[in-house]
């Protein structure tokens, strides 16, 4: 599976999250909730040391690891979590080395395809936080264009 490896400093996330699991389904449903509830209320206006227009979406604080439950938070990279509107989360992204794949094909479908293959590649992992961005501005849904890290040692 084609990547790159990048280096990333430490970096907030602020946003909407969900506490999930990847059996039956559940995170899909879960997080695309999110989805229509950040997009639709136009939450990433309220978030006012919101850094860029790009949608974050964290995977963290993992029970084991992606066959467990896990916290999600859609939202956008922000310089501060220290003051967050009410019902945000707030997450400080660890300094890590990541794997980087870009998903090729529409979305949502290429997220979930490359998620698969990442969870059936034996990729060592340190599930401290994970994250996809989306670049979605100007685009049709299908056509938003994403990144996943998936922190490594």
């Amino acid at each position: 599976m084609d990547h790159e490896i990048k280096d990333l400093p430490m970096f907030y996330v602020a946003g909407l999250s969900v506490r999930t699991i990847n059996k039956d389904g559940q995170a899909s449903q879960d997080i695309g909730s999110l989805w229509q509830t950040f997009t639709q209320g136009n939450m990433a206006e309220k978030l006012e040391d919101r850094e860029g227009d790009e949608l974050y979406c964290v995977y963290t604080d993992y029970e084991s690891d992606h066959n467990d439950y896990y916290v999600a938070i859609l939202g956008c990279k922000v310089s501060s979590i220290e003051y967050l509107p009410e019902g945000f989360t707030g997450k400080a992204i660890p300094a890590s080395k990541y794997m980087v794949f870009t998903p090729v094909g529409k979305f949502p479908a290429n997220i979930a395809a490359t998620w698969q293959r990442i969870w059936q590649s034996g990729i060592e992992r340190k599930y401290t936080a994970d994250f996809d961005v989306y670049d979605v501005i100007g685009k049709a849904f299908e056509d938003i264009e994403s990144k996943v890290y998936v922190a490594v040692d």
